[in-house]
């Protein structure tokens, strides 16, 4: 990677908001998401790995939620958890009886909040 691309990487990260980062990290889940389902084996480390990241990335935003400190109203913050506790339930039957068509549910809602977030919805 050249110098210049390196440097505009850097600033790009550096510049976008907490709320594009979010949305970009909601579509990353997604994508990963997705991917398993075009790529369906059954269950495995492929299926685990985007599992795990979507798991990690939703906990991030329920611990946040429930954090007294955060500056959202009460009630979206209920609805981020709310939304949590649904794909932390979601999660739990993908593991426990994999099957591709589970999966939707899970991809959609992070397309749609990441499109909310970014001001496409």
């Amino acid at each position: 990677m050249s110098s210049a691309a390196q440097t505009y990487a850097r600033n790009s990260q550096t510049t976008a908001s907490p709320r594009e980062i979010e949305a970009q990290a909601l579509l990353k889940a997604a994508q990963q998401l997705q991917d398993v389902v075009e790529n369906w084996s059954g269950a495995g480390s492929r299926l685990n790995s985007a599992i795990m990241f979507n798991r990690k990335l939703w906990s991030i935003f329920m611990s946040d939620a429930i954090n007294d400190e955060n500056p959202l109203a009460v009630e979206i913050r209920q609805n981020i958890a709310n939304i949590g506790i649904f794909v932390m339930k979601q999660t739990v039957e993908i593991q426990t009886n994999p099957a591709p068509e589970k999966l939707k549910s899970l991809i959609d809602i992070n397309c749609n909040l990441a499109a909310g977030l970014s001001g496409r919805a």
